[in-house]
Formats: structure tokens, C-alpha cells, sequence
């Protein structure tokens, strides 16, 4: 069984849909880009996959979404444990206010690592994973919010990282980077995907053609499209993944 299924997901805003009966299978380790015009359901099926759907006035959700085969939408669902399991980074940097350090220890204090032998290992480990340890070893305590968008973003990966979860939910996360900041970002998820699956909302091309194992297309809400990115984006076999391949619909 695929670690991650989507089955009928159909999600409506005050009745307008913005999904309608997305089925398919996300591949396991494997950097799945998720592409499509703007405003056709890309962060949407991002969000139910970790429930930040919920926090979304008027949203209204329907279908499943297949973690280990148990259904993470079901109102009996366990929300806190399937966060850890589901790491998210986010298009803009959100460093916690607090000190580098204190930003990748929050979340294994959170569940339940007090001693501080083991979080100095864990702050040294994940800031290495997010090649950022070099640039900040001198000055663990200080503010997160001193650090520059590009280091913000790593710090923010390794925050992610830093809970041991299964799959990495990353929404445009190099949308706000300078070119050299994205290439440490792209070059950790080529690395990473050997432990997890990464799921990637990206509305550059270049950087999906760079990245992706496995490329799904969505266009106006719907499913058009998906499967390994070689076979996609060279032999497409829908008119409107040709059209958004070629820069006719962006």
C-alpha cells in the first residue's frame, strides 16, 4: 500500500469548488512536484494533507487522504500526531520569535525532550541536514529573526525536520529566495528524499523539470494529469498539460 492515498478529495469555499474528486497515489521518497496555473487548487491539496484546511473559514471537505491507510480527515482523526508525521515548509520564512536554537528544539520539547545533551545533538544534527550549522555554530542564541530570508528558510527546515516527521509538505518554498538561497533549499530536498517523500507546490517549471520524480498537473480545480516527471513533461497526454508545458495557459 502507498504511504500517502488521496481518494474523491473535493473541496468547496462557500460552495465554490476548488478540488473536485482528486484521486491518485503519492510516491514514496520521491520529490512529487505539484504544478498548475495560479488558483487551481495547488495549496489547497496541500493543506488537507496536513489539516491546516481546517483553519479555513467556510471550507468544506470531502473524500479521503490515505496516511498508512488511515484516513486523516476523519473527525476522529488524532490532528497533533498526524502534524509531526507531515513537516511543512512555507513559502515565506515564519522563524519562531525566539533564538536560532530555542526554533529547532520547540518542536522536540513540544513532544517531550527535556534533556539538553540530547537537544544540543538534535539543534546540531537538523542545522547540519539544513546545511546551516557552519553559518550559525557561533551564535546558536541568538534572535532567528537576525538571520536573512535564505538562512530564515533553512532555520525553518530544520525546524521541520527537527520532529522526525515522514513526508515534508513545502508550499513555494523558495518563491521569496534569492537564486543562491533556492539552491541550498533545492539541493537539501535532492538529499532528503532518500528518508522522506517530499510533496512540492512550485509554480516554476524549471525548478520541476530540476526536482521532480513525479509531476501531477492541475488545472481549474481538476486532477488533469499525473505521473514519473520524464514521461510528463516530454510525452504529456492531455491538450492541457501541452498548453501549460508550452506557456500557453499560465
Amino acid at each position: 500500500m502507498p504511504h500517502i492515498s488521496v481518494r474523491d478529495l473535493t473541496v468547496a469555499y462557500d460552495g465554490h469548488a476548488i478540488l473536485s474528486d482528486v484521486t491518485m497515489d503519492i510516491p514514496d521518497r520521491q520529490i512529487t512536484a505539484i504544478v498548475g496555473p495560479s488558483g487551481c487548487g495547488k495549496t489547497t491539496f496541500l493543506r488537507c494533507m496536513n489539516r491546516l484546511i481546517d483553519m479555513t473559514d467556510g471550507a468544506r471537505v470531502r473524500g479521503e487522504v490515505l496516511i498508512d491507510g488511515a484516513n486523516i480527515l476523519a473527525p476522529d482523526a488524532d490532528v497533533i500526531s498526524l502534524r509531526k508525521k507531515m513537516g511543512l515548509l512555507s513559502q515565506k520564512p515564519q522563524p519562531l520569535p525566539m533564538s536560532i536554537y530555542d526554533n529547532v528544539a520547540y518542536g522536540p520539547r513540544l513532544h517531550g525532550t527535556r534533556n539538553k545533551r540530547q537537544l544540543d545533538a538534535i539543534v546540531e544534527r537538523y542545522l547540519k541536514l539544513s546545511s546551516l550549522w557552519g553559518e550559525v555554530r557561533e551564535r546558536l542564541h541568538a534572535p532567528a529573526a537576525r538571520l536573512s530570508v535564505g538562512q530564515q528558510q533553512r532555520l525553518c527546515l530544520a525546524r521541520g525536520l527537527a520532529v522526525e516527521p515522514e513526508v515534508l509538505l513545502c508550499d513555494e518554498p523558495c518563491a521569496s529566495l534569492d537564486p543562491t538561497s533556492a539552491q541550498h533549499i533545492e539541493k537539501r530536498f535532492v538529499e532528503l528524499k532518500q528518508d522522506y517523500t517530499i510533496v512540492l507546490v512550485t509554480h516554476i517549471l524549471r525548478q520541476a523539470r530540476r526536482l521532480a520524480d513525479y509531476i501531477v498537473f492541475f488545472y481549474m480545480g481538476e486532477l488533469v494529469e499525473h505521473g514519473p516527471a520524464e514521461q510528463l513533461l516530454n510525452d504529456p497526454r492531455d491538450e492541457r498539460t501541452k498548453a501549460y508545458l508550452s506557456g500557453t495557459i499560465s
